[in-house]
């Protein structure tokens, strides 16, 4: 519908479309629908009471309630920033609290990062399939797509040289349980990553909300850690060549809105006078509470209980998936060994879209996977599943109700004499 208002939104405008998943999310309030459709926490294991506890801290000692309800540094609450440069040692990340600012959700970080690195018709480089929260970011500044695609190993590295030599701004990676496939890259393509961004002067976005959400096998350094120690940088972070980004989404909850950006001081200097004309700074309020939760060890704590609950729900979908799709209807799936997403491939012929309307109509939802690609048509016959915020009963009826959906369309196909489809 075209209004006054049509001519005078800015150009940037006409590439916004509204988020695949938070329109399904709308759709799957109904009360009967089992959604494996948002990336959403289990609600159940949120740990309201330290929460309350904090919250009254805060508030009964007047200095720190004054300070809680006041403006506060652009760069986030001193303490909050200390807490996560130690915690991000365990994983091997040796950064200064001078080297992190505080977000409002890892989402800002992408939109700051966008800000900061893309000009118009800039190359930048992404997975296929990618996150659909990074490319809404990217978007409005106008960026042109190189997508290489991932298997089981993460990202096909074989032309990664190739593409690096014709100009491309940065890279954007999700090397731990990619959102959505849930595969990890492996460690012999994280270190060729490493070398040849460096050998081509490419930096790397590494986006790592999941990385402390492994069900199994060992921890795979950062890209961040592999650029400081395969490159031999002399003059520690400072000269690193990735922005790390993670996100206390999904480790405590998502309501607090509140990431981090792990930088070299220089782009996280920038990176503040952008913030500056955002929003001033995060809610201060949150901050302090995120840390009065967080602190004595309570993170760690709490972490082991969430990959306890995500590994039986990860075990109970894969189990469903086996009993509901024997191998002749022609669907296969990622095993992933952490995070809080699998992937599902549809036989050919068949499209997510097809499969979401025959789904919904047995309240069961999910995401197609066609929104996670840069390239418009692409990912046509991929689902996105989510197994973090059902309960394994939920679990094990939903993946039997997109069961019955799929070889409702596979019968209709057969009637119809759809020689792909039919069933042998």
């Amino acid at each position: 519908m075209t209004t006054p208002w049509t001519y005078r939104y800015a150009h940037r405008t006409k590439t916004l479309t509204s988020s695949t998943i938070r329109e399904l999310l709308k759709l799957t309030q109904r009360e009967k629908v089992i959604s494996f459709a948002g990336g959403l926490p289990a609600p159940e294991i949120f740990p309201l009471g330290r929460f309350h506890e904090a919250c009254n801290r805060i508030l009964a000692d007047s200095k720190a309630g004054q300070m809680a309800l006041q403006y506060s540094p652009t760069e986030g609450y001193p303490p909050l920033r200390e807490l996560i440069a130690r915690h991000t040692t365990r994983y091997g990340v040796r950064a200064k609290p001078e080297n992190v600012l505080i977000t409002s959700g890892s989402q800002q970080a992408l939109d700051l990062i966008g800000k900061l690195l893309i000009n118009r018709g800039d190359r930048v480089l992404v997975e296929a399939p990618t996150y659909l929260g990074a490319l809404q970011a990217f978007n409005v500044f106008g960026p042109d797509y190189v997508s290489l695609p991932v298997d089981d190993d993460g990202l096909q590295t074989e032309t990664l040289e190739a593409v690096l030599k014709t100009g491309i701004k940065f890279m954007y990676l999700l090397p731990n349980f990619q959102n959505p496939s849930g595969v990890t890259m492996s460690r012999e393509r994280r270190e060729a990553v490493v070398a040849l961004a460096e050998e081509h002067g490419v930096p790397i976005v590494e986006d790592d909300p999941y990385g402390q959400l492994r069900f199994e096998g060992e921890h795979l350094p950062p890209l961040l850690v592999l650029d400081r120690d395969n490159v031999r940088r002399d003059n520690g972070y400072d000269l690193g060549n990735v922005i790390y980004l993670s996100t206390f989404s999904k480790t405590l909850a998502p309501g607090l809105r509140l990431g981090w950006i792990v930088a070299p001081t220089e782009v996280i200097a920038k990176l503040v006078q952008l913030k500056q004309g955002a929003d001033l700074h995060t809610s201060t309020f949150g901050q302090m509470v995120a840390y009065e939760v967080a602190r004595g060890g309570f993170l760690d704590e709490h972490v082991q209980v969430i990959r306890r609950v995500y590994r039986e729900r990860r075990d109970v979908m894969l189990d469903a998936l086996e009993a509901n799709f024997p191998p002749e209807l022609g669907v296969s799936w990622t095993q992933p060994s952490g995070g809080l997403f699998l992937w599902l491939k549809l036989p050919v012929g068949m499209t997510a879209r097809q499969l979401l309307e025959a789904a919904i109509a047995v309240d069961v939802a999910f995401v197609p996977g066609d929104a996670f690609f840069a390239e418009p048509g692409a990912g046509a016959r991929f689902c996105r599943l989510n197994f973090s915020n059902a309960g394994p009963e939920q679990i094990r009826e939903g993946i039997r109700r997109l069961g019955v959906a799929v070889r409702r369309l596979l019968a209709e196909s057969a009637e119809e004499g759809d020689p792909v489809l039919a069933l042998a």
